[in-house]
């Protein structure tokens, strides 16, 4: 949804508006925020001091996400207040902030801002140079028909669209996403936040059974690669959304373990990450990758999704069969709640990255064998997760009210 107008649904934005790199451990919560205050000192300079209150799942969940640290850290040298409204709910957006400027005690500006999920906002009075919608198409089946009328495969399609400096993009974000997971396999400690979640990629990695099988050593490494980019996430380091910091872990585990194991170059990697955002921008289009606006099946199921047509790219199946294995991802993941125990990114996050990667690979499977006895198309199941996700109740989405995030944990 948009502050000044309807969402547009009849074109999508470049892939650099779905992966991008930073500090975890929520793109909603954390790197929306930051963003968003960066405008707005930009637009007050003359301004010395601030004030930010944060409304719905961001009052919620704010501290537990570290909102409140970011915003005064980013405002600095200059003061902030940081207030929570946990009483107002009628809002557009469940991630809405208002943010105001001061001098000499006195309000010289407010803007409302909407952290919409993956990093993305919605400002008033202020319009991003990158926000322009440069894809012609916005459903799976329109895109599909043009690459077969063309010859093409998804990769040559984003290509066609985004041009060549795409790859230099995604080179970057490849680069990231395997430093992320080499720094988080050798990472020990404590995460932050007082739940006392230990850091569990390098005792995941290092641990090889004496007799473990070829799919139990392929389960372990895929889980390790996941839990080391999670757990860098909810370390606040910094990770690529995939297309959310809270869905960090999946693209990056599956896609590095297939290159390890097979040999693939970075530059069929790339082609992967090409054709797996294609289905994240299909889904953050028409319906959302934002926890606390659909739930977590937004999040942890459009990563599962993504994972699974990146794979297909990989292995070289047909654009069916890349649309049957994302349909399968989002398909089970369908009602998915977002509830973060204490509004941290830990628990169940952190072994969900985990699952959904492995069901990612399970999808690609299942889809390159039975992807001509299929009912439902990718643009269906897109369809259906959004209105999923808006019958949730709001106790079940990032709000930390419902689910697990009730349960006390020690």
């Amino acid at each position: 949804m948009l502050l000044n107008g309807k969402k547009r649904t009849d074109s999508m934005k470049s892939l650099r508006d779905l992966y991008k790199i930073g500090r975890g451990p929520s793109s909603s919560h954390t790197m929306g925020p930051e963003a968003a205050c960066k405008i707005f000192m930009q637009q007050n300079p003359d301004a010395d001091s601030f004030k930010v209150i944060l409304y719905g799942s961001l009052s919620k969940t704010g501290v537990g996400h570290g909102t409140d640290r970011v915003i005064v850290e980013t405002f600095e040298p200059k003061k902030c207040e940081v207030e929570f409204d946990y009483i107002i709910t009628d809002l557009a957006h469940p991630n809405t902030m208002d943010l105001f400027a001061y001098r000499n005690g006195e309000q010289i500006d407010k803007r409302r801002v909407l952290s919409v999920g993956g990093g993305d906002i919605e400002m008033e009075g202020y319009v991003a140079e990158k926000l322009e919608y440069i894809y012609p198409d916005s459903s799976y089946e329109a895109i599909s028909e043009y690459c077969r009328n063309n010859h093409l495969r998804l990769w040559q399609y984003v290509e066609k669209v985004e041009g060549p400096s795409i790859w230099i993009y995604l080179e970057e974000v490849w680069s990231q996403m395997k430093k992320s997971i080499r720094e988080g396999l050798y990472a020990d400690g404590i995460l932050p936040g007082g739940l006392n979640v230990h850091k569990r990629a390098k005792h995941l990695y290092q641990h090889q059974h004496i007799d473990e099988s070829a799919e139990t050593r392929e389960n372990r490494e895929v889980c390790a690669y996941a839990f080391a980019v999670s757990e860098q996430n909810a370390d606040g380091q910094t990770i690529v959304t995939a297309p959310t910091c809270g869905s960090a872990g999946v693209m990056p585990a599956v896609l590095y373990y297939q290159q390890l194991k097979r040999g693939y170059s970075d530059t069929e990697i790339l082609r992967a990450l090409a054709t797996g955002g294609i289905i994240g921008n299909l889904i953050k289009t028409n319906a959302s990758i934002s926890g606390s606006e659909c739930g977590c099946q937004a999040e942890i199921g459009s990563a599962c999704a993504m994972a699974a047509a990146a794979l297909g790219e990989l292995f070289r199946l047909d654009l069916d069969k890349i649309e049957y294995a994302a349909e399968i991802a989002i398909e089970h993941h369908l009602g998915l709640t977002c509830d973060p125990i204490c509004g941290l990114v830990q628990i169940p996050c952190i072994e969900r990255n985990a699952v959904a990667s492995m069901r990612a690979i399970n999808s690609v499977s299942l889809a390159s064998f039975l992807s001509d006895t299929r009912k439902i198309s990718l643009d269906e199941a897109i369809a259906v997760m959004k209105q999923t996700g808006l019958d949730i109740s709001k106790r079940y989405k990032e709000t930390s009210d419902g689910g697990l995030a009730t349960l006390e944990v020690n």
